[in-house]
């Protein structure tokens, strides 16, 4: 469960030409010099990004590419089917057309049957359509068993990936990975990785390429950064920063498509777009259906092949909703004809996919505040499953008590994944209940959330606003500012949207009202019920919505306490 402390206020001037407030948010993310906070505060494409060819691989992948290129090898762009891996694929896609190189494809595993990483029947497809090259992305830094198997049908395997290598590397032909040799920054994205390489491509290749054409892709780069929550601070604080610069210019037919039909202006793009709107949708064609079409509705040109993947997205994360409805209502219908609630909630269906299960294992751990494990069962026939904490107890380590149930299990103290072996799937949450029993205590998560500042309501305007903006995006490592306005009364309280799911307050103040809201909460959500008789203490980020053309200054509750 949450506890909240005060931020100790700090008198620290990074930089003179700032206001007190940005000043003491810097150096509560960690800056502690002038020259950082200037970095922080002013990204430059040209002067904080690393030579990309300091990247581990980097010149045996431009060698092997290139060289393919010349010989007009068939080469296969194989990617995984996430925010990560699907804009990473547009990237080189867009490398390979940009150059008019045509013997190429694009190859995204299919999520239900084939799982992730590059596996040995997308090899043997692609050695019957002659691919004699396959570049991964965003995936095969521990694949070594199908790298050897492509390397034995003749197929070179050049790897460009973020994920942690194993001790032993498997024989490709290049791994561009940051997080192996000696390159500055590791914790790039997939996205971000592969468009490293394609500058080096075009830094060695004579293709006749403008200069700078390829910050055009940067909107890809943004979307991948952010949806895959890799830390926004050093170089991907620049590229986020100029990904969503992109993004707000994109000329992509389908992006525009999407935002418009989201009622999203393209002009004032944010990270939280990314979050809620783009990254939905690129996720629901691997949940759902086919990657495939995720990847169309960016890379196409044409306005009617795109808008017709825009569409078939929006149906498919319409569909992810009511399944994921109908299975919560399922769950709860079982949930009810249990005489007792355990402390660990464990139910599954073999009918169920398990890249649906997380969405309704997270609701139900909402609402009773307690681990929950769901499973379903793969296109393979294998038990599959997500889980959540409900804040209280470290799922981590509840899986890691329970070790020999799962073949595979991981993730953090608050969700993970796994899979579950045959012969346990009717007992694993026996298992996971007498590990939470004989672990007790030790079981729990200790977390503490810091709370910026206090402000009051009147302090909340465009001027706050715009220096806030000056510290975005935000997102892992670099979170919004949070703060606590004391002692406050609402003038009304109230449910809104179709189904009157997201909690409304509103605020009298000097000069305007003021709204807080909270997207699927009611007054039950927090610790303290906030009615227009009580005084309690808000804990909310400072926000705007452009929502159907309208510009709204509000606050976003994270708790009422």
């Amino acid at each position: 469960m949450a506890t909240y402390r005060y931020r100790k206020t700090s008198d620290t001037e990074l930089l003179k030409n700032v206001p007190a407030l940005t000043n003491r948010l810097l150096a509560a993310r960690g800056v502690v010099s002038a020259d950082e906070a200037e970095r922080f505060l002013y990204p430059n494409y040209d002067e904080h990004l690393h030579d990309p060819s300091l990247l581990h691989d980097s010149d045996k992948a431009t060698a092997r590419i290139l060289s393919a290129v010349a010989k007009d090898e068939q080469i296969a762009i194989y990617s995984d089917y996430d925010c990560d891996g699907i804009p990473g694929a547009v990237i080189l896609h867009d490398y390979f057309t940009l150059i008019k190189y045509n013997h190429f494809q694009n190859y995204i595993p299919h999520r239900h049957y084939e799982g992730f990483g590059l596996n040995r029947g997308a090899v043997e497809t692609l050695s019957k359509e002659g691919v004699t090259l396959i570049v991964t992305i965003d995936c095969g830094t521990t694949d070594h068993e199908t790298i050897a198997y492509a390397k034995a049908k003749g197929i070179d395997v050049i790897v460009t990936d973020h994920h942690e290598p194993s001790a032993t590397l498997p024989e490709a032909a290049a791994i561009v990975n940051p997080k192996l040799g000696a390159y500055p920054f590791p914790e790039l994205c997939g996205a971000a990785v592969v468009f490293k390489l394609v500058q080096v491509l075009l830094a060695k290749g004579d293709h006749g390429v403008a200069p700078g054409q390829e910050k055009w892709w940067l909107d890809m780069v943004g979307i991948a950064t952010i949806a895959d929550m890799v830390p926004l601070v050093g170089e991907n604080r620049v590229l986020a920063h100029y990904g969503l610069r992109v993004l707000r210019k994109s000329r992509r037919p389908g992006l525009q498509q999407l935002l418009r039909k989201n009622r999203v202006d393209q002009r004032y793009l944010t990270e939280d777009d990314i979050g809620f709107t783009i990254g939905p949708r690129i996720n629901a064609a691997s949940r759902m259906d086919n990657p495939e079409d995720a990847f169309h509705m960016l890379a196409s040109r044409d306005e009617g092949e795109a808008g017709a993947h825009v569409e078939h997205l929006e149906r498919l994360n319409q569909d992810r909703k009511t399944m994921v409805a109908l299975m919560t209502r399922d769950l709860h219908k079982r949930l009810e004809h249990l005489t007792e609630l355990p402390p660990v909630i464990v139910l599954g269906n073999p009918e169920w996919r398990p890249s649906l299960v997380g969405l309704a294992a997270n609701k139900l751990a909402e609402e009773h505040k307690r681990p929950v494990f769901l499973w379903g069962k793969d296109g393979n026939g294998v038990y599959k499953g997500s889980c959540r904490s409900g804040g209280l107890v470290s799922v981590v380590k509840l899986m890691d008590a329970a070790g020999d149930a799962f073949l595979e299990h991981g993730g953090h103290h608050f969700s993970g994944g796994f899979s579950v072996r045959d012969e346990h799937i009717f007992t694993f949450g026996e298992r996971l209940n007498e590990a939470l029993a004989t672990l007790g205590d030790q079981a729990a998560i200790e977390e503490e959330v810091v709370i910026d500042e206090v402000l009051t309501l009147d302090a909340v305007n465009d001027a706050l606003l715009k220096e806030l903006s000056t510290l975005a995006p935000y997102g892992t490592g670099n979170p919004k500012p949070l703060f606590a306005f004391e002692a406050v009364t609402p003038k009304k309280v109230e449910q809104f949207g179709k189904g009157k799911e997201h909690l409304k307050i509103v605020f009298e103040r000097s000069h305007s009202p003021l709204e807080a809201i909270a997207f699927y909460a009611d007054h039950t959500s927090f610790l303290k019920n906030p009615t227009t008789e009580s005084i309690f203490t808000l804990l909310a980020h400072v926000e705007q919505s452009y929502f159907m053309g309208r510009r709204q200054l509000r606050l976003r509750i994270v708790d009422i306490v």
